[in-house]
């Protein structure tokens, strides 16, 4: 007898390999990237998100199924990343706590939701190959959601809030020798 599918969530959950906890992650990612979307108010990052949610589909099912993320999808990414920086390089030149505007708040969690796919992606590499650039793809992916967070507060005036730890000290800048 056919299985009834309104009893299965997802047809690869009983399998033991990494890959299903990777394709779970990025399934979390890309719906707090709908959150995302659905509590942000300027249109370029709204713009952005709506490019980035079904990517971040692609990468899921680039483990498992045809690989959809290629490395022009890489470099796109690399220029989404760099348009933004262009925007917040004074604000982020320290660590910062996330926090700010509501829309801010979300894109953070973005960010800590795409770090945990690329853990959950680094033990898809221990168990099989995995092209190089999907590794990227998905750092830089937490890069960029941190940037766009930065810049959603910028956009409301909202100050980043500097973080020192005190578990890890700060490097000391070498003084430049001057020479006459």
């Amino acid at each position: 007898m056919k299985k009834d599918m309104r009893y299965l969530c997802y047809p690869f959950m009983r399998e033991s390999a990494s890959t299903v906890d990777f394709e779970i992650r990025t399934d979390s990612l890309t719906t707090r990237i709908g959150e995302a979307i659905a509590v942000n108010d300027i249109p370029q990052i709204i713009e952005d998100l709506r490019y980035l949610q079904p990517m971040v589909y692609h990468l899921n099912g680039s483990v498992r199924g045809k690989l959809a993320i290629t490395e022009q999808d890489l470099a796109d990414l690399s220029q989404l990343y760099d348009r933004y920086v262009a925007e917040v390089k004074e604000e982020i030149d320290q660590f910062v706590l996330p926090q700010g505007t509501h829309g801010a708040c979300i894109l953070h969690v973005c960010r800590s939701e795409a770090k945990k796919s690329v853990r959950a992606l680094h033990h898809v590499t221990l168990e099989r190959e995995v092209p190089e650039h999907l590794m990227d793809y998905a750092n830089l992916l937490a890069n960029v959601f941190f940037v766009m967070a930065v810049y959603a507060n910028k956009q409301h005036g909202v100050d980043e809030i500097p973080f020192v730890s005190k578990s890890y000290p700060t490097k000391r800048m070498k003084k430049k020798e001057t020479h006459s």
